[in-house]
């Protein structure tokens, strides 16, 4: 099992925060011929959006975007077009969302190490990484704030909601319901402890791991629960376009 104690050097530094953020969408179910993180709403495509919600927390938080390497002239063309200036280093993605954040870690490793050239390997991970969706645009700042400052006391923070839907369990020949108090739903971005999800994703690729969170407690770690915010859903849907529309219509609206 790997516990969590916060390092010798982290108890005098302040810790570098980063936020990797993932982009692989397709965006069939959609029904639409770009990648869903590029589609257009309130004026901008959606992953510029979900740039400028970590810009809002922290215009000078680092920004990684792991996108395919058949996106990426596509997202500087775009850049471009927007005249989008928000800083951002673009990574070369793997073949699943698992790669994807394994190569996005080494380029946050390659960056502490060149941020910090004269200190050890051991300073250079003290730092805190966000992972989140590329098409998860309303996550507030008090949620990526809360899940950051709690990271730093726990190793790790995931934000959740409870659910306000009944839940039923489906068998054979009847359904059952359950009690929804016993669950959660997660989103993004989930924050680790640098040393925690480097070792966690140096293991080989399981097709049970559904996000970061799964990878990390595969390696014995507990995992910390912190509140989400509910318009924070995964765009996924043509309905879930046109709610994100009129919520970041709203956001756009308001000042930095």
């Amino acid at each position: 099992m790997f516990i969590f104690v916060r390092n010798y050097f982290s108890q005098f530094m302040e810790l570098t925060k980063i936020v990797l953020i993932v982009a692989g969408g397709k965006g069939e179910r959609m029904q639409s011929d770009i990648p869903k993180q590029f589609i257009e709403i309130a004026g901008k495509p959606i992953l510029m959006h979900t740039i400028e919600a970590f810009a809002r927390y922290d215009f000078d938080l680092p920004v990684f975007v792991v996108l395919p390497v058949t996106q990426i002239e596509f997202w500087k063309n775009l850049c471009s077009k927007y005249s989008f200036k928000f800083s951002h280093q673009v990574v070369i993605g793997g073949e699943t969302r698992f790669h994807s954040v394994k190569n996005g870690l080494e380029a946050v490793a390659a960056f502490l190490a060149s941020l910090y050239p004269d200190k050890s390997e051991e300073e250079n991970n003290s730092a805190l990484v966000a992972v989140h969706d590329g098409v998860r645009p309303l996550v507030s700042v008090e949620t990526i704030r809360r899940c950051f400052d709690e990271a730093e006391k726990f190793g790790s923070a995931i934000p959740s909601m409870d659910l306000v839907d009944s839940l039923r369990t489906i068998h054979t020949k009847y359904s059952q319901s359950l009690d929804r108090s016993a669950y959660k739903l997660v989103q993004t971005p989930q924050v680790f402890d640098f040393n925690i999800l480097k070792k966690a994703y140096e293991q080989e690729f399981s097709p049970l791991f559904t996000d970061d969170a799964s990878v990390v407690e595969s390696i014995g770690v507990n995992v910390h629960l912190t509140e989400g915010n509910r318009e924070n859903i995964k765009l996924t849907t043509a309905f879930d376009l046109e709610l994100a529309s009129f919520l970041l219509a709203k956001r756009e609206n308001s000042s930095y």
